[in-house]
C-alpha cells in the first residue's frame, strides 16, 4: 500500500504528538492510532513523567485504541509511529493484531522492525504487521537528536 496524502496527515500528527513528550523530559517519540479515518488513540513517550518504563508513545496509543474499540483486536487499525518501535512496542502490535504500521525514522539501535530484528514480520509468529517507513523521516530524526543535543549541552552546564 503506498504512502497517500492521509498518511501524510497522520504522521503529521504523531510529530505533533512527539513534541508533547518534551514538556515533561521525555524522548519525542509520538503515535497515533487510526481506524476508517478517525483518530481513535494517541499516545507520547511518557516513561520520565510516568516512571514507566512500558509507557512508550506507541503502547500508549495502542491501549487508547482498544479502549475506543472495546476490544484488544485491532483490525482495520492503522499505527502511525515517529521511531521505529523497539521489541516491546512491535509485539505489542503482533498481540493486538495491528494490520498496519507506518513509521518515519528506523532505530539502528533498538528497531524492531526491520533495523536489528523484525518482529513485526517473524515468521514464526502468529500475524505479521504490514510495514511501511521513511514518511518524514528526517523531521522526526531531528526532533530526537535535537533533544539529545540539549540534553548533553545541559548536562555540562
Amino acid at each position: 500500500m503506498p504512502i497517500s496524502e492521509e498518511d501524510r496527515q497522520w504522521m503529521r500528527l504523531a510529530l505533533d504528538e512527539a513534541e508533547r513528550a518534551l514538556a515533561s523530559g521525555d524522548v519525542p517519540i509520538g503515535a497515533v492510532a487510526v481506524r476508517q479515518g478517525a483518530v481513535i488513540g494517541t499516545g507520547h513517550n511518557r516513561r520520565e513523567a510516568d516512571n514507566d518504563p512500558t509507557a512508550h508513545a506507541e503502547i500508549i496509543a495502542i491501549r487508547q485504541a482498544a479502549a475506543a474499540l472495546g476490544t484488544w483486536r485491532l483490525d482495520d487499525v492503522t499505527l502511525y509511529c515517529t521511531l521505529e518501535p523497539c521489541a516491546m512496542c512491535a509485539g505489542a502490535m503482533i498481540l493486538a493484531r495491528l494490520p498496519r504500521l507506518v513509521y518515519a525514522a528506523t532505530d539502528p539501535k533498538a528497531g524492531a522492525a526491520g533495523s536489528i530484528t523484525d518482529i513485526t514480520r517473524h515468521h514464526r509468529l502468529n500475524h505479521r504487521v504490514h510495514v511501511e517507513h521513511g514518511l518524514f523521516a528526517e523531521e522526526a530524526a531531528e526532533q530526537i537528536r535535537s533533544f539529545f543535543r540539549r540534553l548533553r549541552a545541559d548536562s555540562k552546564k
